[in-house]
């Protein structure tokens, strides 16, 4: 058992040291595949990957027991609980397990590192695991770097910064990054990982083989989530200005009260009003007269009592709670 775990070890360090060094890990061309459920790994990202499903712990053991590399498959449907091959989508991303810790309720937790992207040419679903066959697929760099490209890169980056200040969340460490970065591929995979896009959405870009393509891709996403931003921002900036209006208004009511007060006609006009309102409920009025009325005596708390407005509403009031609503008199027909 020591033996295995420092063998392992062993080979972590010297992936590590070839990672670190730049140098083409060598990619075999059969790999055992582990699905994700609702993410998509791309080159160059390292993640946690939190494991539970049989299938994937075996093949995850099969990873670490040769060269740690694994193919990472996101399924076609999140809550699908055991994928079929027919499940998974054809293109992933080989990745190397730099981590590996097993979990007190069973699960196994892995730090990955994405390398390279990979189309699956046959599964073998023979074992405890699924196997594949794979394709490495290099991005197809530009014959040279023309000014549509460069052009294409800097609107791209000029996208993002403003999505940032419109309040999308990335990483500073991830902006100095991609500042830096001028190969379109790199680029629109690593934007693309910290966007927080759809599965859907973020798996049609990886299956983009193109580099210029992928990144044209991701700048109509970038547009789209710039307009989402936009709208949002008004939406929050209104519902503020709806609060604030809220508060303003609360405090210049209880500041009229204050120099209400300071006059000494606050005790009158509460107690005017709270005459009306014992009237109003005596008068056992309809719903909609009773609710007309509240709304008048409403207006009227809010009026200068020598107002004449607030005489005319006084009147409609004393005129509404001196009608007999309630009372009724019994009709007498003898006419005799």
């Amino acid at each position: 058992m020591k033996k295995n775990k420092k063998k392992s070890k062993e080979i972590k360090t010297e992936e590590h040291e070839q990672i670190e060094e730049g140098k083409d890990v060598e990619i075999p061309d059969r790999l055992p595949i582990l699905p994700v459920r609702d993410i998509v790994v791309f080159p160059y990202m390292i993640l946690p990957l939190f494991v539970g499903r049989d299938v994937s712990i075996k093949a995850i053991d099969k990873a670490l027991s040769s060269n740690r590399l694994i193919l990472l498959v996101t399924q076609k449907e999140m809550d699908t609980e055991n994928p079929t091959t027919n499940d998974l989508h054809r293109i992933g991303t080989v990745g190397v397990i730099m981590r590996m810790l097993k979990l007190p309720d069973g699960r196994v937790k892995i730090l990955v590192q994405g390398l390279s992207k990979a189309r699956i040419l046959k599964i073998d679903e023979s074992g405890d695991h699924f196997k594949a066959e794979i394709e490495k697929l290099d991005d197809k760099k530009p014959e040279e770097m023309t000014i549509e490209i460069e052009a294409l890169i800097r609107n791209v980056k000029e996208q993002l910064d403003k999505a940032v200040s419109l309040g999308k969340t990335v990483l500073p460490d991830v902006m100095v990054v991609i500042e830096n970065l001028d190969e379109p591929g790199r680029l629109a995979d690593l934007i693309t990982s910290n966007l927080g896009l759809k599965t859907e959405q973020a798996q049609e870009i990886l299956e983009i083989e193109h580099p210029v393509d992928r990144l044209k891709r991701v700048s109509d996403l970038l547009n789209h989530e710039i307009e989402l931003l936009i709208v949002q921002q008004r939406i929050q900036s209104e519902a503020r200005g709806e609060i604030d209006k809220t508060q303003r208004e609360y405090f210049l009511r209880e500041q009229l009260k204050a120099i209400q007060k300071e006059l000494g006609d606050i005790d009158e006009r509460s107690e005017e009003i709270n005459e009306f309102r014992n009237k109003i409920e005596e008068a056992k009025m309809p719903e909609k007269v009773f609710r007309e009325a509240e709304k008048q005596l409403s207006r009227l708390g809010k009026m200068h009592p020598d107002s004449a407005e607030a005489a005319t509403v006084r009147t409609y009031l004393d005129w509404l709670v001196e009608i007999p609503w309630s009372k009724s008199t019994k009709d007498n027909l003898n006419i005799k």
